[in-house]
């Protein structure tokens, strides 16, 4: 007997990948594709997943996606995490380098707070979503607790996100928000407009640039 189906929610830029082709082919899994605000694929209506290959990591670290997608997701009310598919030899001739791809997964992980999964291949990610739609209905269920800060209102989830940066504390985060209005706008300030702001002053700044680019 096959137990409740996961229900996978895709982006329809996604819906002719291999990742979605194995889903369908899944007895536990129920998948619908649809345009998504944030995120490639919702699951069970409780998790969402931006998934990057390799070579898709890589382009979006130039270009400065990564980290607007990242906030975009640690500004969700739901769990959210970055799939990472595939293996390092997928880049070996992008001309990044091993520090600059470490340096933005530490911003992604440790400081917006984003668990960054692994996966070999598309039919692995496709079992990872499954997996994590089996443990999903487990917290709802009341089987497994899950600890842990999650603010609730936008405002507190975009305070939360600010004071991840490097000296940025709850008073510096509050004024950040209160003249640029959003995170995004936030992290894309240019260095003297960021040092403009009472108490960021040229050193914050820096590292604030440092932190997002």
């Amino acid at each position: 007997m096959v137990a409740t189906k996961t229900v996978v929610v895709a982006d329809d830029r996604e819906q002719c990948t291999e990742v979605v082709q194995h889903l369908l082919a899944r007895r536990d899994c129920e998948v619908t594709v649809r345009r998504l605000p944030v995120g490639d694929y919702q699951i069970a209506g409780r998790m969402l997943l931006e998934r990057k290959r390799w070579p898709d990591l890589v382009a979006s670290i130039a270009d400065g996606r990564l980290f607007r997608q990242a906030c975009r997701l640690a500004a969700s009310p739901l769990h959210a995490a970055v799939l990472l598919e595939g293996g390092e030899e997928d880049i070996v001739e992008s001309g990044m380098t091993r520090e600059a791809i470490q340096g933005a997964l530490i911003n992604v992980s440790l400081i917006l707070g984003i668990p960054v999964l692994r996966s070999r291949d598309a039919e692995e990610s496709a079992k990872l979503m499954a997996y994590a739609g089996h443990q999903v209905g487990g917290v709802m269920s009341g089987a497994v607790t899950r600890p842990g800060y999650r603010p609730k209102s936008k405002r507190r989830v975009q305070l939360h996100i600010l004071q991840g940066l490097p000296t940025v504390g709850p008073v510096r985060a509050a004024r950040l928000l209160d003249k640029y209005g959003t995170v995004e706008a936030a992290i894309a300030a240019a260095l003297e407009d960021l040092a403009s702001v009472p108490g960021i002053g040229e050193g914050v700044a820096k590292k604030i640039r440092w932190a997002v680019t």
